[in-house]
This record gives structure tokens, sequence and C-alpha cells, in this order.
């Protein structure tokens, strides 16, 4: 019986982590990420995630920025290589 309910909780737990919070960042996200971000100006460089947010890599006018995003793809962060 414990069994059972550390395998239900278990499951119930991998269920409440947002799915960007692991290592993959599904194709359709990754690409509405860049489009949204190149009809914004940047040149996507390279996707990942940290810290519950999807981390861009880009460059925009010359320059290397970091973004993060949250869930509803809005930049909550930028650093900036100057």
């Amino acid at each position: 019986m414990k069994t059972i309910i550390a395998a239900a909780l278990l499951a119930a737990t991998s269920i409440a982590v947002p799915a960007h919070a692991s290592e993959k960042i599904d194709a359709a996200t990754q690409t509405q990420i860049t489009e949204q971000l190149t009809a914004e100006g940047y040149e996507v460089r390279r996707i990942d995630t940290e810290d519950g947010y999807y981390e861009v890599y880009a460059m925009k006018d010359g320059k290397k920025v970091e973004l993060y995003l949250n869930d509803a793809l809005e930049i909550v962060k930028s650093k900036s290589d100057s």
C-alpha cells in the first residue's frame, strides 16, 4: 500500500512541475520563442532553461544579449554584452 501511495505522490509531483523545468524544451516552444524574438529584432542563438525561466542567448544590434522569459513568453529580465 505504501508503494502505491508513494507512486501516486511521485506522479502528482511530476505533473505539477512546469514543462520547461526539465532540460528539454519542446520544438513548438522553441519555434514560438524564436519567431517572437526574431520579430522583435533578435537573432536567437540558443534556448535553455534556468531557474524556472526560458533562457535565450541572442544578438541584437551587434551585441550579445541574454533574455529570461516566463511561462507566458514575456521577457522578465535581460543582460547585455555592453
